[in-house]
C-alpha cells in the first residue's frame, strides 16, 4: 500500500498540513504512522479528503461529515441527509437570487435614494424579518 507523508498529501490535495493535523485531531482522517517527524496517509485520505471538501461546499458542518464515516472508514452516505441538504441549498438560492435580483435593480432604480425605492423597502424589510436568512443563527463551527 502507497503512503505519503502529510508534505505529499498537502501538495496533492491543496489542503494545508495545518489543516490536515486539525482534521486528524477532529477524527475526520488518521495517520497511518511516521516516517521520522512527518506524519504518513494511506493513499485513500486523497478520497477521503475529496469528500470532505464536497461536504464543506456543499454547506455540511465537519461534525455531519464525520457522520459519512462508518467506523471502518469507509463513506456511509445518508440519501436523506443529502436531499434536505438539497432542499436547503434550493431555499438559500431562492433568497440569493431575489437579494441580488433587487441590488441590479436598486443600481438602476431612477428614485431619488434608495431608500425611496419601493422595490429596495420591500428587500429591507425582509432582510430586516428574517426572512432572507440574515437573522437566522448559526451554530459555530467547531
Amino acid at each position: 500500500m502507497t503512503h505519503l507523508d502529510i508534505a505529499e498529501v498537502a501538495q496533492r490535495s491543496g489542503v494545508p498540513a495545518s489543516t490536515l493535523r486539525f482534521y486528524e485531531e477532529k477524527g475526520l482522517i488518521a495517520s497511518s504512522g511516521r516516517r521520522g517527524l512527518r506524519r504518513l496517509f494511506d493513499a485513500g485520505v486523497l478520497d477521503r479528503l475529496a469528500l470532505i471538501a464536497l461536504g464543506r461546499t456543499a454547506g455540511f458542518s465537519l461534525d455531519e461529515i464525520a457522520l459519512v464515516f462508518a467506523p471502518d472508514g469507509q463513506p456511509h452516505i445518508d440519501r436523506q441527509r443529502l436531499a434536505a441538504k438539497a432542499d436547503e441549498l434550493d431555499k438559500t438560492i431562492r433568497e440569493l437570487s431575489a437579494v441580488r435580483d433587487g441590488l441590479r435593480h436598486a443600481a438602476v432604480c431612477s428614485a431619488p435614494s434608495h431608500m425611496e425605492c419601493p422595490k429596495f423597502r420591500r428587500i429591507l424589510r425582509a432582510a430586516a424579518s428574517g426572512a432572507l436568512g440574515a437573522r437566522r443563527k448559526r451554530a459555530p463551527q467547531r
